[in-house]
């Protein structure tokens, strides 16, 4: 009787630790995930910028930044989890990429939607 309340008590604990420590974990997944997403749409905008200035004209693509040496892959987007998914934004004259955002409507932890960003 003794060691089946002992084990029932560890459970209990450990349930309460779990309690507290997966949304902690969650949360600083996503913090991650957040700042990769400001860390890659950084790069992608420097590139275009590059390409840009180099070749005179907005990169039709973002596979044109890769086909032409300016990167070695598309990054994922860390919030949709795919490198398809980004939202070009065509240039003036509409034969190029003049910015890019997240693929993903959700709200960031700052209330803000991730495509706006």
């Amino acid at each position: 009787m003794l060691m089946k309340r002992k084990f029932a008590i560890c459970v209990a604990i450990v349930l309460v630790l779990l309690a507290v420590a997966v949304p902690i974990y969650r949360k600083s997944i996503l913090r991650t995930k957040e700042s990769l997403l400001k860390q890659n749409l950084f790069t992608l905008r420097q590139v275009v910028d590059e390409y840009t200035s180099d070749k005179k004209k907005a990169p039709p693509a973002l596979e044109d930044l890769v086909k032409d040496g300016y990167l070695r892959a598309i990054p994922i987007d860390p919030i949709t989890g795919n490198d398809r998914t980004w939202r070009l934004i065509k240039s003036a004259d509409h034969t190029g990429v003049f910015d890019i955002r997240s693929g993903s409507d959700l709200k960031s932890r700052e209330g803000t939607v991730y495509s706006e960003w």
